[in-house]
């Protein structure tokens, strides 16, 4: 992306435009940190098996349809739509009937790296004129169409009753936009001091959690017109086993201690201003459940069938945990890998690199404690039509 000049401030209207997971192949690239995503999303497959043995097996003349929403740009997203094509084409055949053909669509906003993604897609398999059967038998490449979609999820991307299979892990704890209170210096809401909501005044987290509410509500609404009556929606996002929306978990100690620590840093230096660095937020909200179930059940579309907080882990993955620098590194690349590219357009790309320095330096300094109390939790989420 573009370095944007120094006094950048990121717009609600440039968000969407701009929000993505570093792209690339580089070492703070998604493609090359989302092994913790990758192990979280593992542990979870049982319950994904289990929301897609309630949909409906249709006509094997209309094609079955996944959609991964969120989808990024590294091989999780492969892996996922891999599963749910392979689990439907067991129960087709365990139920006597020829599977259909599947297509999978990869969506995300169109800042996300789509070309590293399309590069990591396996070939088609070759099924000129032959059967699905053969088409699924050939390992290493895909079963299925494959196609790039890009927009926000909180809006319709796709025609109406369209869609089997929803699945959305580790996105939808995105805001749409920041709430305009929290960087308003007028307001009550307005988070004086912070990048993030953890440990922040009450009326930041409400303004926070009002805004991942009213998404989440458009979300659905979407979806509701999109999904086939017999679908299955498999959603999971970051989320709190705390009460008080300003205690955000896992999420608040990534970017609420060492990464808040080194904004402060760079304000203490001279670097920029604190207006500057109350001007950036992360626009991140980890739901509890009652949150989340609150907006489902006043969308009333969707039954649900599974609603649960499942601890996910660590999201840093080191090979070394007594190698403290190592820890550091892998929390600076966490860190960036999710947030970097609004950084680099807030304060531009040298201004980056100092914060991210930082982050490194006070979490190696931190490496222990990080390791034994850095744990994300997540909401799962399995819906269907009501």
């Amino acid at each position: 992306m573009a370095p944007m000049g120094d006094n950048v401030v990121v717009s609600n209207v440039n968000l969407e435009k701009l929000l993505s997971m570093k792209g690339g192949q580089g070492e703070a690239s998604y493609a090359n940190n989302s092994q913790a995503q990758a192990l979280h999303a593992r542990s979870m497959l049982h319950l994904l098996e289990e929301a897609i043995d309630s949909v409906h097996l249709s006509s094997p003349e209309v094609p079955f349809v996944v959609v991964d929403l969120g989808c990024s740009c590294g091989s999780n997203t492969i892996y996922i739509v891999d599963v749910i094509i392979k689990h439907m084409v067991k129960r087709y055949e365990s139920s006597g009937y020829e599977p259909p053909e599947f297509s999978a669509f990869f969506s995300d906003l169109p800042s996300n790296d789509f070309n590293t993604l399309f590069q990591l897609l396996p070939p088609l398999a070759n099924n000129g004129g032959s059967s699905m059967e053969e088409c699924l038998a050939s390992n290493g490449h895909r079963s299925y169409f494959a196609a790039g979609v890009p927009g926000s999820f909180y809006r319709r991307l796709f025609p109406a009753r369209s869609i089997d299979v929803f699945h959305s892990a580790f996105s939808l704890h995105w805001l749409s936009q920041m709430p305009e209170s929290v960087l308003d210096r007028r307001s009550t809401a307005y988070n004086k001091g912070r990048v993030f909501i953890h440990g922040a005044s009450d009326s930041s987290a409400n303004a926070y959690k009002k805004q991942f509410q009213t998404d989440l509500a458009k979300f659905l609404r979407a979806r509701s017109i999109e999904m086939k009556r017999g679908g299955s929606m498999f959603l999971v996002c970051l989320g709190r086993t705390s009460v008080d929306p300003t205690d955000q978990g896992g999420a608040g100690l990534l970017f609420g201690t060492h990464f808040q620590d080194a904004w402060d840093d760079l304000v203490q230096e001279g670097l920029i201003s604190a207006e500057k660095r109350d001007n950036f937020n992360i626009p991140v909200y980890a739901p509890s459940l009652q949150d989340f179930k609150e907006v489902v059940e006043a969308d009333s579309s969707f039954t649900i069938n599974k609603l649960e907080v499942f601890k996910g882990g660590s999201p840093l993955v080191v090979s070394r945990p007594d190698d403290a620098s190592e820890v550091g590194r892998a929390l600076a690349n966490s860190c960036r890998t999710v947030s970097g590219v609004l950084v680099d357009a807030h304060i531009g790309d040298k201004l980056s690199e100092e914060l991210f320095l930082r982050v490194e330096s006070r979490g190696t300094s931190h490496a222990k404690e990080l390791l034994e109390q850095l744990q994300f939790f997540h909401i799962v989420a399995s819906l269907s039509f009501a």
